[in-house]
């Protein structure tokens, strides 16, 4: 097998890209690769400007995918739909694995608040607990939601209670109230039948759990309002890639607190939402895109919360995506202005580098590198690797970095690569399916002056803003 880690990596030069410093300085853009510059599998190809600092692999006891991370302090915590794990960051070098908890229930999407975890199980149990069974969503005693340990103790977090939500968990916002008494878990979930007692259509709604931070355990749904009171968009049938999603609710909700809004993908639209009252969130503006976005997927905001960047997930994540035959614009991101309140749409961004049919490549999770003055964030895109993309000028988005391996030939084809990729206090943090935890570190002019910014918690979906230097507000 070719390398995989750490100090193995493989700088190829059959990639455009990779020809020096020179020419990122000098075209600020990747250009375009043809099929046959694909790496082999399991073979690291990077720009000149990023670092692969270590790989820490997926723990043993954890036996399916890793899926989205949240940081606090000096840990890193990553879900996975067996559970998830604690890792110790202090020195990013050395990244260590302090804990796993085995809890199976997809996602396991996490976030973090003091000394709480909260986990999304989207996954269908016949209970609650960390050692459930799947069973049939048909079945009315069957339990989906959100679950909340106590991670105090980094070694051995504690399960303390279980909270189910209407069609389960696939995502959830944290949003602090100003007191910073309660925390709001806004809960994201989609995909209703007549035949699930607990989920049926129309299913135009988000959860919204309320926790006492002082009494975690009287969590609970204190409203689910309506989102969509028409209906939303509608769909278009079809085959892939060429069919639609409807709107069923929301995929991913992006809250900005101290702005008073967030934005939601939310399958067939992206939405911009009032939420000065955490309890009352509304539908402010709209955005819908029947040419090209098959399933809206998750939002970021810029800093000044002028500008939101959704993705579109393209064939759910289990398809070859990222090919001459699917184009730059499906499958991507879309990135549009707020202008007097309205979604204005500028452009598209798309990696460039063509991947193999047997690779599952498309727009996913990502967050802001903390640049004052620009607008610049990590991406990750399945096993398209993680890019850096500059989005200053929002009409003309552009990558700067980038980092990705060969096919991965560890698992099935169309089942591996980069869940989400973030940026917390000088690094970036990729959470491989199957490979596990990589530490990369970018150097270059447009990003370096991040480097001074630190905070003390990261949930990519809960923004806050950042100063130049120094340290971040957190909530």
């Amino acid at each position: 097998m070719p390398p995989l880690f750490g100090g193995s990596s493989v700088f190829s030069l059959r990639r455009p890209l990779i020809l020096g410093a020179a020419l990122i300085a000098l075209a600020g853009v990747v250009a375009p690769a043809q099929a046959a510059d694909i790496p082999a599998p399991g073979e690291i190809v990077m720009s000149p400007n990023i670092k692969h600092v270590t790989n820490v692999p997926k723990p043993e006891a954890l036996a399916d995918i890793h899926t989205d991370m949240a940081f606090q302090g000096d840990y890193a915590y990553v879900g996975n739909y067996s559970g998830f794990s604690i890792y110790d960051i202090r020195n990013p070098k050395k990244t260590s694995l302090v804990s796993s908890v085995v809890c199976p229930g997809g996602q396991m999407d996490v976030s973090v608040y003091g000394n709480l975890l909260f986990g999304s199980v989207d996954s269908s149990r016949n209970d609650d607990s960390c050692t459930s069974t799947g069973q049939s969503a048909t079945i009315k005693e069957s339990w989906e939601g959100i679950r909340i340990f106590d991670i105090s103790d980094k070694t051995n977090p504690q399960y303390l209670k279980s909270v189910e939500t209407n069609c389960g968990s696939h995502t959830h916002t944290l949003v602090p109230d100003r007191k910073r008494q309660n925390v709001y878990l806004y809960i994201s979930s989609y995909s209703p039948s007549e035949t699930f007692p607990d989920c049926k259509p129309p299913h135009d709604l988000i959860s919204i759990i309320k926790v006492p931070v002082r009494n975690p355990t009287a969590a609970s749904v204190i409203a689910t309002p309506n989102l969509f009171p028409d209906g939303g968009f509608p769909g278009v049938p079809g085959s892939y890639p060429d069919s639609k999603s409807a709107t069923t609710g929301c995929h991913d909700i992006t809250a900005y607190p101290e702005k008073g809004i967030a934005a939601g993908a939310c399958m067939g639209e992206g939405v911009l939402l009032d939420i000065r009252d955490p309890e009352r969130p509304r539908v402010t503006a709209t955005a819908r895109d029947e040419t090209n976005f098959a399933f809206w997927h998750s939002a970021t905001f810029n800093n000044e919360g002028t500008k939101v960047i959704f993705t579109d997930e393209l064939g759910g994540g289990g398809a070859p995506t990222c090919n001459e035959a699917i184009g730059p614009n499906r499958g991507a991101d879309a990135y549009y202005d707020i202008v007097r309140g309205k979604l204005v749409f500028r452009g598209y961004f798309k990696i460039a580098r063509h991947q193999d049919d047997t690779e599952n490549c498309v727009a996913h999770n990502g967050s802001l590198i903390p640049v004052k003055g620009r607008d610049i964030m990590v991406q990750a895109w399945y096993q398209g690797g993680i890019s850096v993309i500059d989005f200053t000028d929002s009409s003309r988005p552009k990558e700067i970095a980038f980092f990705e391996r060969g096919p991965d030939n560890t698992a099935p084809a169309l089942s591996g690569g980069f869940w989400s990729a973030y940026y917390y206090n000088g690094y970036i943090y990729g959470s491989d399916f199957n490979l596990g935890l990589d530490v990369l570190k970018i150097n270059d002019p447009r990003t370096n002056k991040a480097n001074g910014v630190k905070t003390d918690r990261l949930n990519a979906q809960t923004q806050t803003s950042y100063p130049e230097r120094g340290h971040g507000h957190g909530y």
